[in-house]
C-alpha cells in the first residue's frame, strides 16, 4: 500500500521539535512531536509540564470518553505511572515525572494555546496515517512544517476503469454550548475525508462572517490539487467554483433554492428524457431507501463557471413493507468531465458528503458536545479538535462503532495511548 502524507521536516521544523525528543524511528511525525510544535503561551522558567505532554494526556482522555475539564483532569490523575514516565521521557530528560498536571494546568493549556495550530497538529496527524487514496499533502503551515510527500491519486476502480478521486467533504458545526458574553457560539468549518471521515483541517467562522468566504481559508492550508470538493448547497458559489478550478480541484455541487437562476435552469432540463445511469438499492434499518442518479454532459449555456455534467439524484424509502416514507429530488452540477467521473461515482460522492453528518452526530451523542459549556477561548475550538482527533484515531484503528470503541478504550488505561500511537 502506498504511503501518504510522507512529512519531511526542514530546518525549521526540527528547531521547533529541540524540545522534544522522539524515539518512534519513522519518517512521520508522532502525535507528540506534531504537538511539540504548538507554541506554548506559558513562561518557560514556569513551566513544569510540557504543552506537547498536556495536549497529549488530554488526547488520550477523549479517546476514553472524557467529556470535560474536570473529567479529564480525573482521567490523567489515573494514569499509571509508567506510561507518565514514557511520555515524559520522550519530551526531554527530566530526573523525576513531576506527577500528571493538574486542572488548573490543563485548563490553561487547552484555553491559552492557539487553537489553529493544534488543528493543523491534529490534521497532520491523522493525514499522515489514512490510507490512500484517502489523504492530500498539506502546505506549509503556521507552526513551520512542511509535508511534502505526495499521495498516489491514480488508483484505478477495476469496475468502471475510472480512476477513483480523492474526495474531501467541506462542512461546518456549531459548538451550541459554547455561548460568548455577546451571545455569539462557536461555529467551526472543516474538511473531511470522505472515506475514512477523518478531518484534517478545521477553522472558526467568525461571528461578523459566515461559511462562504472561510471556505478558501480553511482551504490555503493544504494542497488539494486534483481533489474533489463536496460541500453542502450553500457554498454552491460562482467565486468558490472559480476558487477551487484555480487550485486545480474539482468539485461536486448539489443545487437548492440559494441559487434560484442555476436552479431554474437546471429544473427545466428534460430529465424525463435522459436515461438512469446508476440505481442503488439498500435494505436495513428497517426501511428500504433506492437511490437514481441521471446525468448528462452540462450544455454550453449552463450559468455557472467550470461545469461540465449536471445530474438529478432521486431517493425513495419505504418502510420493509413497502410503503412510502420520503422522496427526495437532488440537482447537481460538477467540474469532473465524463471520462473522469461516471454516475457511480458522482452519486458516491454526494452520499458520501451526506455520511459525513455521522462525525457531528459522534460528536454530540458519544461526547455530549452540543451539551459542553466550555466557552473561553480557544477552549470549545480545541475540545472540538481533540474529538475530531479521538474519532479519527478509533477508525485509524478499525473500529467504525465508535461509541463502543470509546468504552473499550475506557476500561485500561494503556488502551488510548496505543490507539494515538503513544506508547514505544
Amino acid at each position: 500500500m502506498p504511503k501518504s502524507a510522507m512529512a519531511l521536516l526542514d530546518e525549521s521544523a526540527c528547531s521547533a521539535l529541540s524540545s522534544c525528543d522522539a524515539t518512534i524511528p519513522s519518517v512521520t511525525m508522532d502525535l507528540l512531536e506534531r504537538f511539540a510544535q504548538v507554541r506554548d503561551p506559558r513562561r518557560a522558567q514556569w513551566v513544569t509540564h510540557p504543552v506537547a505532554v498536556v495536549l497529549a494526556l488530554c488526547a488520550g482522555a477523549v479517546v476514553a470518553g472524557m467529556r470535560s475539564f474536570t473529567a479529564i483532569a480525573g482521567w490523567v490523575t489515573d494514569t499509571p505511572t509508567d506510561l507518565l514516565v514514557s511520555v515524559y521521557a520522550r519530551c526531554g530528560p527530566a530526573p523525576t515525572v513531576p506527577g500528571p498536571p493538574s486542572k488548573a494546568t490543563i485548563w490553561r493549556v487547552l484555553t491559552e494555546v492557539d487553537a489553529a495550530s493544534v488543528d493543523a497538529a491534529i490534521g497532520a496527524w491523522l493525514a499522515d496515517r489514512a490510507p490512500a487514496p484517502s489523504t492530500i499533502p498539506l502546505s506549509p503551515n503556521t507552526s513551520g512544517s512542511v509535508d511534502t510527500g505526495r499521495v498516489d491519486t491514480s488508483r484505478v476502480d477495476t469496475a468502471t476503469g475510472i480512476p477513483e478521486p480523492v474526495v474531501l467533504a467541506v462542512d461546518g458545526k456549531t459548538v451550541r454550548g459554547a455561548i460568548d458574553a455577546e451571545g455569539n457560539q462557536v461555529h467551526l468549518l472543516a474538511v473531511t475525508t470522505h472515506q475514512h471521515g477523518l478531518v484534517l483541517a478545521q477553522t472558526e467562522v467568525g461571528a461578523k462572517t459566515n461559511e462562504i468566504p472561510m471556505l478558501p481559508t480553511l482551504l490555503d492550508e493544504m494542497d488539494i490539487t486534483d481533489t474533489v470538493i463536496t460541500a453542502d448547497a450553500l457554498h454552491t458559489q460562482r467565486a468558490t467554483a472559480r476558487y477551487l478550478h484555480d487550485r486545480k480541484a474539482e468539485f461536486v455541487f448539489c443545487v437548492k433554492e440559494n441559487q434560484p437562476t442555476l436552479f431554474a435552469y437546471l429544473n427545466v432540463l428534460p430529465w424525463q428524457d435522459i436515461p438512469i445511469s446508476h440505481a442503488q438499492t439498500d435494505r436495513g434499518h428497517g426501511r428500504i431507501t433506492r437511490r437514481t442518479l441521471q446525468v448528462q454532459s452540462a450544455p454550453d449555456d449552463v450559468p455557472f463557471p467550470h461545469v461540465h455534467q449536471v445530474f438529478l439524484l432521486e431517493r425513495y424509502v419505504t418502510d420493509v413493507a413497502g410503503t412510502p416514507t420520503s422522496a427526495v429530488a437532488v440537482l447537481g452540477i460538477t467540474s469532473l468531465t465524463a471520462n473522469r467521473a461516471d454516475a457511480a461515482t458522482l452519486a458516491g460522492a454526494v452520499r458520501g458528503h451526506w455520511g459525513i453528518e455521522s462525525l457531528h452526530w459522534l460528536r454530540d451523542t458519544v461526547y455530549r458536545e452540543d451539551d459542553s459549556k466550555v466557552r473561553t477561548r480557544s477552549g470549545p475550538r480545541i475540545m472540538a479538535g481533540l474529538r475530531n482527533l479521538a474519532i479519527g484515531a478509533l477508525r485509524l484503528a478499525g473500529r467504525a462503532d465508535i461509541a463502543e470503541a470509546t468504552r473499550w478504550a475506557s476500561r485500561r488505561a494503556d488502551r488510548p495511548f496505543t490507539i494515538l500511537g503513544l506508547t514505544t
